[in-house]
């Protein structure tokens, strides 16, 4: 694959990086910011991790490792995925990468030509299309109404599919709407994947244990084990662990795939960080229950801020299944005026009303494929919510 300068120039870095950003300038100009933007996790990364990296590295494991993770933790994600989905796979059918972006980034990398397609169900993490792109492929956007949950129909999925297609991606739990495909609704699109043996499927689970209710995320092999030889199965620490900063994502796949993905790894970043390593294989192998008790307490976050932001004039979310974001309409802000006469006439000029007047950062959702909508974290302290919540509430009221 060769990357040219057409290429690169229409990539943009994430939306909640780019915000970032402003929000930080703000803050170095002495305004107080509630960030609810981020993909972080305000939870620890758990003790034993720890301890197992501190170990690692004064043990002097801190050389290369094989491109494609340590023994150890290719046995460590063998058995999350039999734990986790009840799937087996052989060490040749893992690959460890840093983070679960640079996994999908492999895959796209060794199977897409200039003029190939890749199926994103919309709502999505805006980094799949960019991914698509530098790969040469061309993202093809579909639709997931609101009234469907954000989750793509089968019937819309068979519209979508041409002789060009590579890919479909499937993320379960979603980013950034907190949609959750059961397994009745993952069987329907695997159906029509049948169809055409010539489209892979791209299944990220990255959000899989941040599922509330009583809810179990579900990943296609599953309910399709018959796709096994053409599905590359993503996860990685960062969210169920609250291992962001780790950098350790993996994934599962056909051997010979898993071997491609690894010639391309070797020539870009070699292999992860080898003590990061060493604390993922504690994490996935050392006590689960971390994993319900967190859930459990982002739940409760989840409720407050979806009964506050209901009680802001203008908005309206429902309690999303997983995640910890909110998916939050403005309809009812959009087409009023600022104080300075302006009209609010988008979900960035939500944003930006809420950044300027409230000092609340949340994302616009045009960036993710949602216009008019906002995404907010509630993944932050019960205190900034309770906080958030107040004064996202007045910015509403302000407006005329």
């Amino acid at each position: 694959m060769v990357i040219s300068r057409t290429q690169t120039s229409g990539l943009h870095s994430s939306p909640a990086a780019a915000f970032r950003r402003k929000v930080n300038d703000l803050r170095s100009e002495g305004r107080t910011v509630i960030d609810l933007t981020a993909g972080d996790l305000d939870f620890p990364s758990p003790p034993h991790a720890v301890e197992a990296a501190v170990r690692a590295a004064r043990a002097g494991e801190t050389r290369y490792t094989n491109v494609d993770g340590t023994p150890e933790l290719k046995d460590a994600v063998r058995e999350h995925f039999r734990r986790q989905n009840g799937l087996s796979f052989d060490r040749s059918e893992i690959i460890v990468s840093t983070g679960s972006s640079q996994a999908i980034a492999n895959a796209f990398a060794v199977t897409v030509q200039p003029g190939d397609e890749v199926i994103i169900p919309t709502p999505s993490w805006a980094t799949y299309a960019g991914q698509a792109a530098l790969a040469g492929g061309s993202p093809v956007f579909v639709s997931c109404a609101q009234n469907n949950g954000f989750k793509l129909r089968a019937a819309d999925l068979a519209g979508a599919i041409t002789e060009r297609t590579r890919w479909i991606v499937i993320n379960n739990p979603v980013n950034p709407t907190g949609a959750l495909y059961t397994g009745a609704e993952l069987a329907e699109l695997c159906t029509v994947l049948r169809q055409h043996p010539h489209v892979r499927v791209l299944a990220d689970n990255l959000y899989e244990h941040l599922v509330f209710d009583g809810r179990k995320a579900v990943t296609p092999l599953e309910v399709a084990p018959d796709l096994r030889d053409r599905t590359v199965t993503i996860s990685g620490v960062a969210k169920s662990y609250s291992m962001m900063g780790w950098r350790i994502g993996y994934a599962a796949g056909p051997p010979a795939l898993i071997a491609d993905m690894t010639r391309v790894q070797y020539l870009t970043t070699s292999c992860p960080s080898s003590i990061s390593q060493a604390a993922a294989a504690a994490a996935l192998l050392g006590p689960q229950d971390l994993l319900a008790e967190r859930a459990d307490i982002l739940r409760a976050k989840r409720d407050l801020l979806v009964d506050l932001l209901n009680g802001a004039a203008g908005l309206a979310c429902a309690p999303p299944e997983a995640t910890f974001y909110l998916c939050v309409s403005c309809a009812g802000v959009i087409g009023r005026r600022k104080a300075d006469g302006g009209v609010v006439a988008t979900g960035a000029d939500v944003s930006d009303h809420l950044l300027q007047a409230a000092g609340i950062a949340v994302l616009p959702g045009e960036a993710y494929g949602m216009p008019g909508y906002v995404r907010a974290s509630f993944a932050v302290p019960t205190e900034d919510i309770h906080q958030a919540g107040r004064l996202i509430a007045e910015a509403c009221r302000a407006l005329a």
